[in-house]
């Protein structure tokens, strides 16, 4: 039988499906090219935000349909949502015909060749998948897990609610997986964590780690996410500075710079502890590029507060942020605050972080012109097919003229212009 992945979410989602690619294969299922072929379709969900649901309820009432023309069709759900709502999927969906929680992919083939059996939603907190390698969907980039589960418990997040308790993979587990992947042409290797920054294996932490894989021959570029600012330390900074395959680039999450609404979010630092956490980065690395979440109109921020956070962005000067108005998530605690700011509000703020975050970097990628980067060639650029577009050292996406047989390699370009989200340069060739 053949099946088809469809997935929704982050990289730790993607990072998933090629796990489960990896244990149906193994099984004797083999991977459809397109869901048009698939006898088994499976949903890898993602539950940050109640659209995110939307989405994939309507995807499954799209394709519940085809059963009528092939009635052994199975349709799936594993991941996050999966976790979440467990029994009410089968219940508020028609056509689903298995649920998965994130803790017991192993048990789909059983489930798949089990005719009672259509839920497996316990949390295990053991369950790291051991020797399990994932089957890569990407071309020339690698996304390897190092950690499962988060004890955080922002009070805006869902996710240790559907990804479990903390748990380390063994660093054995990891480095053979590293190795692989770049052993099988996957040069640009992410690390993922919800929280990278507390890897922690036999007290193994996570500069260990990064030292440790700085020294397989077969990988060039290293980065992480996602990295705690709680728990970012002196040690990591140093690992990230004397590593030279780790590029200079980090995502940091900042989600407000009011320390009263950062307590309220249940993120465990200050304004200031962030800030120094900064400078330290930039002391280190001076050429670092931080890349950023922001919060819009947290339950109870009031204008002075926000502002606090406008002013905090204005003085770091992120490379790029990721900005969004909050939403409540049901399940949290802040969803359970009366204090909720009117959407109006939060839209207003948010539309001015974006201006001003837009400008900054419109300016931070126009400082680049005339400097010549290393840009990791990774497609035919979407505008033109006699350009090539990849990523630079610090994870800024640059387009310059190419062809297709430059994807896959390194190569160097000069910077002649810029947007406020694209690097526009040349081949440098040195005379």
């Amino acid at each position: 039988m053949r099946f088809y992945i469809e997935t929704y979410g982050c990289q730790m989602n993607i990072a998933d499906s090629e796990l489960v690619t990896t244990i149906l294969t193994n099984s004797g299922y083999q991977e459809a090219a397109s869901i048009d072929e698939a006898d088994i379709i499976i949903f890898n969900t993602c539950s940050v935000r109640q659209h995110a649901e939307e989405r994939v309820l309507g995807r499954i009432a799209n394709e519940k349909s085809r059963k009528r023309t092939n009635p052994g069709l199975r349709i799936g759900v594993i991941g996050c949502m999966a976790q979440r709502l467990q029994d009410e999927l089968m219940e508020i969906q028609d056509g689903i015909d298995f649920v998965v929680g994130v803790d017991q992919y192993s048990e789909i083939p059983y489930i798949l060749s089990s005719a009672s059996e259509n839920i497996s939603a316990k949390f295990n907190q053991n369950e790291i998948y051991n020797d399990i390698y994932p089957t890569r969907q990407g071309k020339l980039n690698a996304f390897v897990t190092i950690m499962r589960g988060c004890n955080n418990y922002c009070s805006y997040c869902i996710v240790p609610y559907t990804r479990g308790r903390e748990r380390s993979r063994p660093i054995s587990d990891i480095l053979t997986e590293v190795k692989q992947a770049g052993d099988n042409g996957y040069p640009d290797i992410t690390l993922l964590g919800q929280n990278v920054n507390s890897y922690d294996y036999q007290g193994i932490k996570f500069p260990d780690l990064i030292r440790e894989i700085n020294k397989i021959d077969s990988i060039r570029r290293i980065r992480f996410v996602t990295s705690h600012p709680k728990d970012l330390s002196d040690d990591l900074i140093i690992a990230m500075k004397e590593s030279d395959k780790v590029c200079h680039n980090i995502h940091f999450a900042m989600q407000s710079g009011n320390s009263e609404i950062l307590k309220r979010m249940n993120r465990g630092y200050t304004a200031d502890h962030f800030y120094g956490r900064i400078l330290k980065l930039r002391e280190v690395m001076p050429d670092i590029a931080i890349t950023t979440d922001v919060i819009a109109g947290f339950p109870g921020e009031t204008e002075e507060q926000f502002m606090d956070t406008y002013n905090l962005m204005q003085k770091i000067e992120f490379d790029y942020a990721f900005m969004y108005k909050y939403s409540p998530r049901q399940g949290t605690k802040a969803a359970e605050f009366t204090d909720q700011v009117p959407e109006a509000i939060r839209l207003e703020r948010l539309q001015r972080l974006i201006t001003l975050q837009r400008e900054i970097t419109l300016q931070k990628y126009q400082n680049m012109i005339g400097r010549i980067v290393e840009v990791f060639v990774e497609n035919i650029s979407k505008k033109s097919i006699e350009e090539v577009s990849g990523k630079t050292d610090d994870f800024k996406i640059c387009v310059f003229p190419g062809t297709k047989e430059l994807i896959g390699k390194f190569v160097k370009v000069k910077i002649t212009d810029a947007t406020a989200g694209t690097l526009i340069g040349v081949h440098y060739e040195q005379d």
